[in-house]
């Protein structure tokens, strides 16, 4: 009874020491759950501020500000050694020291956590770079654009500025080269009108060896008529041949008088249609003349109206030049300037009244205007000269003021 009794007292010892194991072992699992639930509870508190840092990194991303990651060497090492630990070492600690090596832990999984954050964060700010980096690139070349764009309407500009420029100087050249051959022209109307006075000289000169002839012959007759000569054809013979002779001068003479005006000559023309062109010359030049009669009086007018009024002691005084007949031009000038320094020059365009009469402006230096009228436009003409020469006399009365 004894025995058994013995056997019973160790069987319920071993029984109650199982128990105790089993209750520490309960007891440990339960701790452990706790442990994890207070992580778990823990992480996903820092998950929410993590989430909340996120949002805030997102914002300071747009600003290109963002954390400088830590190195992941040192948190892989850390993460290592925890996993090292786990499976190998299984002692009993005591709590407080298992909290400690849990807050140890906590911290190493916060970093991780925070690793892969600053992780995402860095990728995140390396896209918005390279996004702002293709943005500006974009903005670069649309500026690049722009700038060739605008560069070459700059280009077409000055090309439309240097043709407008090019025309002006064009047309101002082709005036020029008009004046210039209509100065020739009259050039040389001016030198036949001087041939043709040598040619009236050279008539006068004629007609008073005409006279001499015709005395020479009344002094032959006379000579004969004393002389009471009986062959009397000899005589005769030789006062045909001095009227021939005189004959064949004066149309020669006529004939290089008409040359001289510029009639076109054949060679075979008699007197009488030499003397007929000569006429129609003559009359084509009274025409001239008369178209240009009321254009000479009135510049001749307003010159002396200047003069008198407008004109002061220390400014010399106008001259209105008559070559109507000589080159068939009408001019004003200085007093002591030359006959080609002229201010105004009147003249008939191509020598044909039909065509109308030229007025050449040279009383401004920076511009040189030609106006052309009409033979009826004579109060035009005159209103056009007297604005020309009241503006020049303006324009010496305030330099003589300066």
């Amino acid at each position: 009874m004894k025995k058994k009794k013995k056997k019973l007292k160790k069987n319920i010892s071993k029984n109650q020491s199982k128990f105790k194991k089993k209750a520490k072992k309960t007891s440990k699992k339960l701790n452990k759950r706790k442990i994890k639930n207070k992580i778990v509870k823990k992480i996903n508190s820092r998950r929410k501020q993590i989430s909340k840092k996120l949002k805030k990194s997102k914002k300071i991303s747009k600003k290109f500000k963002f954390i400088t990651p830590k190195k992941p060497d040192f948190l892989l090492k850390l993460v290592n050694f925890q996993n090292s630990l786990k499976p190998e070492f299984k002692f009993r600690f005591s709590f407080g020291f298992e909290k400690s090596i849990q807050a140890f832990f906590d911290k190493i999984a916060d970093t991780i956590s925070q690793y892969r954050i600053l992780k995402k964060d860095e990728a995140r700010r390396l896209k918005l770079e390279k996004q702002e980096k293709e943005r500006l690139d974009k903005i670069e070349i649309a500026k690049e654009k722009q700038k060739q764009v605008e560069l070459k309407v700059k280009l077409k500009e000055q090309a439309l500025k240097d043709e407008i420029s090019l025309e002006k100087q064009r047309t101002k050249e082709i005036k020029l080269f008009l004046r210039k051959e209509q100065a020739l022209l009259r050039i040389e109307q001016a030198e036949k009108q001087k041939q043709f006075l040598q040619q009236l000289r050279l008539d006068k000169q004629i007609e008073k060896f005409r006279v001499r002839e015709i005395k020479e012959l009344e002094k032959l007759e006379k000579i004969s008529l004393r002389e009471k000569r009986e062959d009397y054809v000899g005589l005769q013979q030789r006062i045909e041949k001095l009227k021939d002779k005189y004959r064949i001068i004066r149309d020669q003479k006529i004939r290089e008088r008409v040359e001289a005006l510029g009639v076109k000559i054949q060679g075979d023309e008699d007197r009488e249609t030499l003397l007929q062109k000569e006429k129609e010359y003559t009359l084509a030049r009274q025409k001239i003349e008369f178209a240009l009669e009321s254009f000479y009086r009135s510049a001749s007018s307003l010159v002396f109206q200047l003069n008198k009024r407008h004109i002061t002691r220390h400014m010399s005084i106008f001259r209105c030049i008559d070559r109507r007949f000589e080159t068939g031009e009408i001019f004003v000038k200085w007093d002591e300037a030359s006959d080609e320094e002229w201010l105004l020059l009147i003249y008939i365009k191509n020598n044909s009244p039909d065509e109308g009469i030229v007025i050449e402006d040279k009383t401004n230096p920076e511009k040189n205007i030609s106006h052309e009228f009409k033979n009826n436009e004579i109060f035009n003409a005159s209103d056009t000269m007297v604005d020309a020469l009241t503006q020049l006399i303006a324009r010496k009365r305030a330099k003589i003021v300066n």
